[in-house]
C-alpha cells in the first residue's frame, strides 16, 4: 500500500498530464513555494498558487503543449516526497529529454514546497533559453 504522500504526488502528476488545474489546486497549498533551478528565463522562485500556475501556463505555451513527465519512481514519508522523473518537451526547434529528482515538502496532505534537481542543469538551461 502506497504512503498517502506518494499517492498525493502521483495524483498531482496525473492531474498535470491531463491539464486538470482544479485537481492540482486541491493538492497544492495556496502559499506553495516552487523552486526552478538554473540560469534560464524560467529559473527562479515562484510563491503562491497563482505564480506557480502562471509558470505552468508559460511552460505549456512555450512548448506548444509538448511538456510531459514520465514517473520512474516515487519515494515518500510523512514530510517529503521524491519523484524521479523524465521530462520531455520541444520548443523553438530544440528537444528536451532530461532526468530530474523532484523533491516536495508535504504538510497536512498538501504540497507546500517544491524543488527540481536536474541531472544536467546546463541542458535544461539551454533548452529554456
Amino acid at each position: 500500500m502506497a504512503h498517502p504522500s506518494e499517492a498525493l504526488v502521483r495524483d498531482g502528476y496525473a492531474a498535470f498530464s491531463r491539464g486538470d488545474l482544479d485537481a492540482i489546486r486541491a493538492i497544492f497549498d495556496p502559499a506553495i513555494i516552487w523552486h526552478v533551478p538554473g540560469k534560464s528565463p524560467v529559473s527562479g522562485i515562484y510563491k503562491g498558487i497563482d505564480e506557480v500556475f502562471e509558470l505552468f501556463g508559460r511552460l505549456f505555451t512555450e512548448t506548444g503543449g509538448t511538456l510531459a513527465h514520465e514517473l520512474h519512481d516515487v519515494v515518500a514519508n510523512d514530510e517529503h516526497v521524491v519523484a524521479l522523473i523524465r521530462q520531455t518537451a520541444e520548443r523553438n526547434g530544440k528537444k528536451l529529454d532530461a532526468r530530474f529528482a523532484h523533491v516536495q515538502h508535504v504538510r497536512d496532505g498538501r504540497v507546500i514546497e517544491s524543488w527540481y534537481l536536474s541531472e544536467d542543469e546546463s541542458a535544461a538551461n539551454e533548452f529554456w533559453s
